[in-house]
């Protein structure tokens, strides 16, 4: 019988390891909901030490900018890391190059979800709430909580499908790149310009 992999499982590993969401989901999949055999598994995949890196100080990096579309849109990004020797290599312009066309076109709203105004929050609870309405009262609050869990995966960066490959979010792939540069690196800020489009 498989083991139910929580949200609640989830976020100790990830506590634990600081490693992705998905990446975590998918180490305790093959874990059976074991977390020792889960911090393992992300560990040999060298992903888990990308967590310790996390307290970091990250104040070099790049600021990066990409205009699409004819100059309809244009993205400017704050992507940081820990020394000047990290920030000048290809791989870690070639990241920030990337997050920049992602932005473009996946439209995001902040980085992370700490960051989403809390009007927002409140006017996707509502419609969550009316869309949950008649359903039994266990069921309502699990309902409301995907709605805003799939909210989240839209407008937070670091929760959306990565547009180079989707089967990893923007936080499975700054892991990844935290683990082979061997540096803390954070998405600090960044702009999405469009023509027409009011600024938030």
């Amino acid at each position: 019988m498989s083991v139910q992999i929580t949200a609640k499982l989830v976020g100790e590993l990830r506590g634990q390891t600081g490693a992705g969401l998905m990446d975590c989901k998918k180490a305790l999949t093959e874990a059976d909901g074991d977390l020792e055999v889960a911090a393992t598994i992300l560990r040999k995949k060298g992903i888990a030490s990308a967590g310790k890196k996390a307290g970091r100080a990250t104040s070099e990096g790049l600021i990066e900018s990409y205009i699409h579309l004819g100059g309809k849109v244009g993205v400017l990004i704050e992507v940081n890391c820990e020394t000047d020797f990290v920030a000048k290599t290809d791989d870690f312009k070639a990241f920030v190059k990337d997050l920049c066309l992602h932005i473009a076109a996946a439209s995001p709203v902040c980085v992370s979800r700490e960051q989403v105004p809390a009007e927002l929050i409140e006017k996707e609870r509502e419609v969550a709430t009316a869309q949950a309405e008649g359903k039994p009262p266990a069921a309502i609050q699990k309902i409301i909580e995907g709605k805003l869990n799939k909210y989240y995966a839209s407008v937070c960066l670091l929760e959306q499908p990565f547009v180079k490959n989707s089967d990893q979010t923007v936080q499975d792939v700054l892991t990844e790149k935290i683990s082979k540069l061997g540096e803390n690196m954070q998405i600090n800020r960044f702009v999405r310009y469009q023509i027409g489009e009011e600024q938030k």
